[in-house]
């Protein structure tokens, strides 16, 4: 018995990559209904190509800088996507903002992770904010990608107790070990099928219920 056609996923990094190998390695199960077929980042200099080299996918740089318009740069991004045949693509620590046509034109395709519990602590510095609001609860999210930043439906989130003692570096430790577990069960739940989004809602599966949520501590 054959298994079902991969769904075709880029992952688009501006760092090092470490949710993006997260996913690579869940990758690599026969079951796994996604394919990790392209990276690309904003960035020659960012870790995660060569991370995505060394596991044998296609890695690729696009210099934001060297683009004129935000415009511009979201062109030859689509134009990267569609030449390697995506049909889903996962935002991992990718630092820009996108032009509102291209986000258009992934609506229901495209995906994040964003360290917090949105709709609590969106943009930058989140475990800082979450230590100055005085939150005993912390974490992260995986949500489709809308033109308003860190607003889109929300797909999974995980848990973390914020401790006595917690700094920004110790709560980011925390949290980061949730999102390398976090992100390939989300894009397996996408990749399948089973969360998509219907009416600007996730609509899960019949028999999801609380495993949709993937809440965890």
């Amino acid at each position: 018995m054959s298994l079902p056609k991969k769904t075709r996923v880029a992952i688009l990094v501006s760092g090092r990559g470490s949710n993006m190998v997260s996913v690579i390695e869940a990758a690599k199960a026969p079951d796994y209904p996604a394919e990790i077929v392209l990276v690309l980042s904003n960035r020659p200099d960012a870790g995660g190509l060569a991370r995505a080299a060394a596991a044998g996918i296609p890695a690729k740089a696009i210099d934001h800088k060297q683009f004129a318009t935000r415009e511009s740069f979201d062109a030859a991004l689509e134009a990267a996507l569609r030449e390697a045949g995506i049909e889903l693509v996962c935002l991992a620590g990718f630092m820009r903002i996108f032009s509102a046509g291209f986000v258009e034109a992934w609506a229901g395709r495209m995906i994040n992770i964003h360290p917090s519990l949105l709709p609590l602590f969106r943009g930058t510095h989140t475990h800082e904010q979450a230590l100055e609001a005085g939150v005993r609860l912390h974490g992260c999210t995986v949500h489709y990608v809308v033109p308003e930043l860190d607003a889109g439906p929300i797909i999974a989130q995980a848990a973390v107790p914020v401790l006595p003692g917690d700094d920004a570096d110790s709560l980011a430790d925390r949290v980061i070990v949730q999102e390398h577990r976090l992100y390939p069960k989300a894009l397996a739940l996408v990749a399948s099928g089973q969360a998509p989004l219907k009416d600007g809602r996730v609509v899960f599966a019949a028999g999801q219920g609380a495993k949709g949520a993937l809440h965890s501590l």
